[in-house]
C-alpha cells in the first residue's frame, strides 16, 4: 500500500512538473524568444541542469514529509499512536506539496536558471537582456503557482484511500485530531482566480517579451500562430485545474447523496470514513452524529413496541393461565411457516408480532365466558367470535399506529376460512389476508395439541390430519403443506412422517 501510494504521488508530480516545465517553460521560452541554434542549446541546458537541482532538493523534502507515513508501514507492530501520526501527516501532505511546489521547486528552478542565465549573459554566451531573466522569474512563478494547485488537487485525492486505512488502524485516538482547515471557500477562490487570471497573466508576459523583440508592428503571421500555441497551453492547464476542482467537490457530494438516499429507505448507514480536510469534513461528521441519532432512536423504538407487545400477551395470558403460552407458541409456528415461504425479514418481523397478538381481543371478553370449562352456548360463541375485532380496535387506539398497523390485518383475519364460513367478515380464498392464512393454520394447530382442563391435546399426527382434511376448506392448502413439512421436520422423530 505504502509503495503503491508512493508511485502514485511520484507520477502526478513527474507528470505535472514535465508540462509545467518540460513542455509550457520550454516552449514558452523557445518560442518567444528570438535566438540562435547554439543560444537555444545552451538555454536547454540551463533549463536541464537546473531541473536537476530542483529534484534534489525537492527529493530531500519530499522524504522527509512522508517520514511519519513511512515509519507506520516500516514497523513490525505498528501502534495507534504510530497510526495516529501518519494519519495526521497523511492529511498534512496535500499542503506540503503546496510547499514544496512553491519552495525548492520554484526556487530550485528559478535560482540556478537565473544565476546560470546572468553568468552566460555576463560572458556574451547569450545575447539577452539581463530583464529577461525577471520576465522569467515572474513566468515562473505563475506556471509554479498553477502547477502547486494542481498538486494539491492531485495529492487530496491520492491521500484519500490511504487516510481510509489509516482511520481503521488509529481508532479513537483520531478523534481527538480536527481536519485540517483547508477551507472550500479557499480552494474556490484561488481556483477561479488562477484559471480565470494565469491565461491572461501568462499570454500578457509572452507578449511583452515578443513586442520587445520583434517590435508591434511584426507579420501577423508570425505572431498569430506563436499567440495561438501561448493561449492553447495556458488555457488547457486552467481548465484542468477546474476540472480538478469540480471532482474535488462532487465526489462528498456523491458520498452525502447515497447515504441520504438510503436513509429515505430506513437504511441508516453512516459515512465509514470521512477522508475530507475541509467543510465537508464537519459536514459529513455532522451528518454521522444525525443517522446514529435517528438510528439509536429507531432501535429504542423497537424496543419500546417489542415490550408493548410482551406487556400485552403477558396480560392475556395472566386472564387465562390455562392457555398461558398459546401467544408465543403460535408465533413461533407462524414464523417457521414464513421462513419457509421465504418472506423477507421486514415480514417476518410482522408475523411474529401479529401472531404473538393475534388474541389480544380476548381481554375485552366477560372472564364468565372467556373462563368456561364447558361447552359455550350461542350467544357465548358470539362473543368469542368477537375478539379478532376487537383486538384490532384495540391497537387501532395505539399512537403512533404506523408500526402497528401492519399486524391488523392478521390479527383480525386468522379466524377467517377458505370457505368462506369464518369470522368476523366471512372472507374467502384470496380475499384473505396471508398472515390470516398462516395464523390460523398455526393456532389451530397448536389449539388441538395444547392441553385443557377439559381435555387432553391431540397426538401431533392426528392434527396433522386433520390440518390435511381440512385443506382448501378450512385452510390454505399451501400452507398447510408448508407447516405439515416443519412439523415432520421439527416436532416428529425422523423415522416418523406426516401424511
Amino acid at each position: 500500500m505504502y509503495r503503491s501510494f508512493v508511485h502514485q504521488l511520484l507520477r502526478h508530480y513527474i507528470t505535472g512538473s514535465a508540462i509545467a516545465v518540460g513542455i509550457v517553460g520550454a516552449t514558452l521560452m523557445l518560442t518567444t524568444l528570438r535566438v540562435s541554434f547554439q543560444e537555444g542549446k545552451w538555454l536547454v541546458g540551463i533549463l536541464l541542469l537546473s531541473t536537476m537541482v530542483m529534484g534534489a532538493a525537492e527529493w530531500i523534502v519530499f522524504r522527509r514529509d512522508l517520514a511519519p507515513i513511512r515509519q507506520f508501514f516500516a514497523a513490525k507492530q505498528p501502534d495507534e499512536r504510530l497510526a495516529a501520526k501518519a494519519l495526521e501527516q497523511t492529511r498534512r501532505l496535500p499542503i506540503l506539496a503546496v510547499r514544496r511546489i512553491l519552495g525548492p521547486h520554484l526556487f530550485g528552478l528559478s535560482i540556478p536558471g537565473m544565476g546560470l542565465t546572468a553568468l552566460c549573459i555576463h560572458h556574451h554566451v547569450l545575447s539577452l537582456p539581463y530583464r529577461y531573466i525577471l520576465y522569467a522569474f515572474i513566468g515562473a512563478i505563475l506556471i509554479a503557482s498553477l502547477h502547486a494547485l494542481i498538486e494539491f488537487f492531485l495529492t487530496t485525492k491520492t491521500c484519500r484511500p490511504l487516510m481510509a486505512y489509516l482511520l481503521t488502524k488509529a481508532g479513537r485516538i483520531d478523534e481527538r485530531h480536527p481536519p485540517l482547515p483547508v477551507s472550500l471557500k479557499t480552494k474556490l477562490q484561488l481556483t477561479v482566480l488562477f484559471s480565470s487570471t494565469f491565461p491572461v497573466l501568462l499570454f500578457s508576459l509572452a507578449t511583452e517579451i515578443k513586442w520587445s523583440l520583434t517590435g508591434p508592428n511584426a507579420s501577423h503571421w508570425s505572431y498569430w500562430p506563436w499567440a495561438a500555441v501561448i493561449l492553447l497551453f495556458s488555457i488547457a492547464f486552467s481548465v484542468f485545474l477546474t476540472r480538478l476542482l469540480v471532482d474535488e467537490i462532487n465526489e462528498p457530494v456523491s458520498v452525502l447523496l447515497t447515504h441520504m438516499k438510503w436513509a429515505e429507505n430506513e437504511t441508516y448507514k453512516p459515512v465509514a470514513h470521512n477522508v475530507y480536510t475541509d467543510e465537508f469534513a464537519y459536514l459529513l461528521r455532522g451528518f454521522n452524529h444525525m443517522i446514529n441519532a435517528v438510528h439509536s432512536r429507531d432501535q429504542m423504538n423497537k424496543e419500546l413496541l417489542n415490550s408493548f407487545i410482551t406487556v400485552l400477551t403477558a396480560a392475556l395470558d395472566a386472564r387465562d393461565p390455562y392457555t398461558a403460552g398459546h401467544s408465543l407458541r403460535v408465533a413461533r409456528y407462524a414464523l417457521a411457516i414464513g421462513e419457509k415461504l421465504s418472506l423477507p425479514d421486514e415480514q417476518l418481523d410482522a408475523l411474529y408480532r401479529s401472531a404473538l397478538l393475534h388474541d389480544i381481543g380476548k381481554i375485552g371478553i366477560p372472564d364468565a365466558i372467556l373462563l368456561k370449562d364447558g361447552k359455550l352456548s350461542d350467544d357465548e360463541f358470539a362473543w368469542i367470535k368477537k375478539h379478532p375485532a376487537l383486538g384490532e380496535a384495540i391497537l387501532r387506539e395505539v399512537r403512533p399506529i404506523e408500526p402497528i398497523e401492519p399486524l391488523l390485518p392478521g390479527i383480525r383475519s386468522h379466524h377467517e376460512r377458505i370457505d368462506g364460513k369464518g369470522y368476523p367478515d366471512g372472507l374467502a380464498g384470496d380475499e384473505i389476508p396471508l398472515f390470516g392464512k398462516i395464523i390460523a393454520v398455526a393456532d389451530a394447530f397448536d389449539a388441538m395439541t395444547s392441553d385443557r382442563p377439559y381435555r387432553k391435546g391431540m397426538d401431533i399426527r392426528q392434527a396433522a390430519d386433520i390440518l390435511t382434511n381440512g385443506k382448501g376448506t378450512q385452510w390454505d392448502e399451501e400452507i398447510v403443506d408448508v407447516f405439515l413439512q416443519y412439523v415432520e421436520q421439527q416436532l416428529l422423530p425422523s423415522s416418523t412422517a406426516v401424511s
